[in-house]
């Protein structure tokens, strides 16, 4: 074997890891010192890269934190939209199961990072507000209203405007997050699973005692 062979690295990093160590960085960079303050150059550092390294993946900073959205939140408004179309003959199992993948997203302080982030720069930066809004909220909401559209037509639930009680069931789960993560409230007594039961109570029978 040849000297030159020999001083080959025995494990190279592959290109397509790339992105994701780029974006493992950013969040907590930006986490760390803010969007504002945070700098490509330091992203790069934490990733192991040149600071050109991570414009080959990402043209701007702000191309970063739409890496972020799409890789830490959309991928759950997609599944969303997945349960509601196959949750349409059992509306109620559908919401459960919605209900649960958003309280799994808001209870986990690290899955809650990057909407919080979004939260914290949406009046600065109207076309990240715009983009995660369009990517991620409006895609969960017409899939929790498109479900209850069905459970409406099949009988299951009582005729209502399906997009005014979309708001009202995923609204209340992420104003937990906001409370716990942003705000830093105590979250409460009861565990995750507890808190769906709840929530899918008051949605599904309401507060009026019946009579």
């Amino acid at each position: 074997m040849s000297q030159l062979a020999s001083q080959k690295p025995k494990w190279r990093r592959r290109a397509e890891s790339r992105p994701d160590e780029i974006l493992d960085a950013a969040l907590e960079i930006f986490e760390r010192d803010g969007f504002d303050a945070a700098r490509v150059e330091d992203i790069a550092k934490a990733a192991n890269l040149s600071k050109a390294g991570v414009y080959l993946y990402f043209e701007a900073k702000d191309a970063i934190l739409r890496g972020l959205i799409e890789r830490e939140v959309a991928p759950v408004a997609r599944n969303l939209r997945a349960v509601a179309e196959a949750g349409l003959d059992d509306p109620v199992g559908a919401l459960h199961m919605i209900a649960a993948a958003l309280t799994g997203l808001a209870s986990d302080k690290r899955k809650f990072a990057v909407p919080r982030l979004v939260l914290s720069l949406a009046g600065r930066y109207p076309d990240i507000a715009i983009y995660y809004r369009e990517n991620v909220v409006e895609q969960g909401l017409a899939a929790v209203s498109a479900l209850l559209e069905a459970g409406v037509a099949s009988g299951v639930f009582r005729p209502c405007n399906t997009e005014i009680a979309a708001r009202m069931f995923i609204g209340p789960i992420f104003l937990h997050g906001f409370y716990t993560h942003v705000l830093l409230g105590d979250p409460g007594p009861l565990d995750a699973e507890q808190r769906v039961e709840a929530h899918t109570d008051i949605l599904l029978n309401g507060l009026m005692a019946q009579s």
